[in-house]
């Protein structure tokens, strides 16, 4: 690119006619409309009005600031193909409403508003919306949403203001803008979709409109609200429920959380739509053979044995005498003295617990004897129990009862 198309050398004075141009289009809209030109600032903007496919009138560039930053170094190389006016920092800093510049502002054409155009499932309308941050950012929300096509200015905001053009973050160039357009304008170009106008209280709540069909939001200014014809035009109003002392929520906010209502409400249509089921193809019968075969013979079916195979080999039945199998009578350890009892029946340990009654003592008296180890209990004292002494061979100790309870001596 030759130095002459670049605007070279670099301009040090704000007095230069093409700086102040660019100031020009900074503060005054009706210049930006007679010109039908918009500035862009900064590294991010830049780079998507250029992903974008558009052509910038001219560029001021301060090469110093650009060049701190890969990013920077790399939007400075592409914007060797564009008309490039090379600024210092101060210039610069004077033109844009920053306070930080990031070294490069580009001078965009306004593209010419679509006689007919698609808003889209959604169409989005700024009625009387003041404020450049609201506005700029029901642009983005409007673009990120992705269920507008268009957006209609009537008596708001300047769209191609600097702040609009900033909150939007690129809203600018892949969305069609109808700025400073009219309801006589816009009413035929609507059609017969359902309007919403959103309210503060006092309408539907929005989550239960049903947005899969084409319809247009209207959102009005903080300030002033709506005008009186776009409350005429609105066959529906919309409001969002909200709980505590907060009266309403800003323009931007209550827009962004209907648009991205409609948009869910749509994709979840559109899911169910693809996922639900397919109908059965019909049943095609086939003529009856003349001679048809006959069945196959029914073979019986093998009786199907007592166990599975692998389960477990059936319990024997409980032994009545089994102190430990059936339920514990008078004098027995319950299950909970006595624990939990391990697979085959027995217990770990000793049982814990006292038996009910007098403990068993030895013939002779004096201390219980501990349980019986098959040692005799010796020469017995005095007379012997029961009237007649234990018979040699006998057993070495008291026979037990059927329940297992120790013979208690008479004293």
């Amino acid at each position: 690119m030759s130095d002459q198309r670049r605007y070279n050398p670099e301009i040090s004075s704000a007095a230069n006619e093409r700086v102040r141009f660019v100031k020009g289009l900074y503060s005054k809209a009706q210049l930006r409309r007679e010109e039908r030109l918009y500035v862009v600032e900064g590294v991010r903007l830049v780079e998507e009005a250029l992903q974008a496919r558009l052509q910038p009138e001219f560029v001021l560039v301060a090469p110093e600031r650009l060049e701190s930053t890969p990013r920077g170094q790399a939007l400075l190389a592409r914007l060797s193909e564009y008309p490039t006016l090379r600024v210092t920092e101060s210039v610069l800093k004077s033109v844009s409403d920053t306070v930080a510049p990031q070294g490069v502002i580009a001078v965009l054409r306004m593209p010419e508003p679509p006689k007919n155009p698609t808003f889209g499932p959604l169409a989005l309308i700024l009625d009387r919306v003041r404020d450049p941050g609201n506005a700029g950012t029901l642009l983005r929300s409007a673009d990120a949403g992705g269920m507008t096509r268009t957006v209609a200015f009537v008596d708001s905001v300047d769209a191609y203001s600097p702040k609009v053009v900033r909150a939007a973050m690129g809203a600018h160039f892949r969305l069609a803008i109808l700025d400073d357009i009219s309801w006589a304008t816009l009413l035929p170009l609507l059609g017969s979709r359902h309007s919403y106008l959103a309210v503060a209280d006092g309408g539907l709540a929005y989550d239960q409109v049903n947005w899969t069909r084409d319809a247009a939001l209207i959102v009005g200014g903080e300030a002033e609200g709506a005008g009186p014809i776009a409350e005429q035009y609105a066959t529906h109003r919309v409001t969002i429920p909200m709980s505590g002392p907060v009266e309403s929520l800003n323009a931007a906010m209550a827009g962004t959380i209907i648009l991205f209502e409609a948009a869910s409400q749509r994709r979840e249509a559109r899911s169910t739509s693809e996922h639900a089921p397919q109908q059965r193809p019909a049943i095609v019968h086939q003529p009856a053979l003349k001679n048809p075969l006959p069945p196959p013979p029914r073979v019986p079916r093998a009786p199907r044995p007592f166990a599975e195979a692998g389960a477990p080999p059936p319990r024997s039945p409980r032994n009545a005498t089994d102190r430990f199998t059936r339920p514990p009578t008078t004098g027995e350890p319950s299950e909970e003295t006595r624990g939990p009892r391990p697979p085959g029946g027995k217990p770990f340990g000793k049982p814990s617990g006292k038996p009910a009654g007098r403990p068993f003592r030895s013939p002779g008296g004096g201390k219980p004897s501990r349980a019986p180890t098959g040692k005799s209990f010796g020469k017995p004292k005095g007379k012997p129990f029961g009237g007649k002494p234990p018979a040699p061979g006998g057993p070495e100790r008291p026979p037990r009862r059927s329940g297992g309870k120790p013979h208690r001596p008479k004293l």
